[in-house]
């Protein structure tokens, strides 16, 4: 074997870190983001004194850390809320395994009248957004491939003519998925649209809201 051919064999050493392990956030509304996160994920809190609090939902010793401000510092940053909008992180991503516990799970947050502010088919996704008390947006997915076939979604015509989606009703499709329709079905863009209804598109599902 040549030279040439054993380099391009040679897998490249991983660089990347093997998990992501928390995040960290600046708040003045520590009681209502306990509160929040509880509600949502479940998180318990771990350690608490007046600066910080760390909250945890699974085996890591904390998943999120929340450093408290004074709560005028608010009024000092009227519009921090609506910052991600225009600059910096937009949103965390976390998958559920399964299009059964996503949605599930939508209908339990529903119930303490936590709702998502934008539901979409991306296509490679089936995506919920929620916001916390602070506006940092959580994007809720299922893949609707394997890896290999998402990543050869972006390369379809689908994905050229629509990069961003189709807006979902969620009720409606778990409707459809507790009446037996396969996910295979469901996954499709247009399915999470109630009949009768308009079909909300690419560039028309950004809004005010949305974005």
């Amino acid at each position: 074997m040549s030279t040439t051919q054993d380099a391009g064999s040679r897998k490249t050493p991983r660089v990347a870190p093997d998990l992501i392990a928390h995040w960290v956030v600046k708040s003045a509304r520590t009681e209502e983001m306990v509160r929040w996160y509880g509600a949502v994920f479940g998180a318990e809190i771990v350690y608490q004194d007046e600066g910080i609090t760390f909250l945890t939902w699974d085996d890591e010793s904390h998943r999120l850390a929340i450093i408290a401000v004074p709560k005028p510092v608010r009024f000092l940053f009227p519009f921090a809320k609506f910052r991600r909008k225009a600059y910096g992180i937009d949103h965390i991503a976390l998958t559920f395994h399964s299009l059964e516990r996503l949605l599930e799970n939508y209908v339990r947050l529903k119930r303490m009248d936590i709702l998502p502010v934008w539901s979409i088919n991306h296509g490679p996704t089936i995506s919920l957004y929620y916001e916390d008390p602070d506006g940092v947006r959580l994007e809720f997915q299922v893949e609707n491939f394997d890896a290999e076939n998402t990543a050869a979604f972006f390369f379809t015509e689908e994905f050229a003519k629509n990069p961003i989606g189709v807006n979902i009703d969620p009720d409606y499709l778990l409707s459809q998925l507790r009446n037996g329709v396969p996910h295979e079905e469901l996954r499709r863009r247009e399915a999470g649209t109630r009949p009768g209804r308009p079909v909300v598109a690419n560039k028309k599902t950004i809004t005010p809201k949305t974005l």
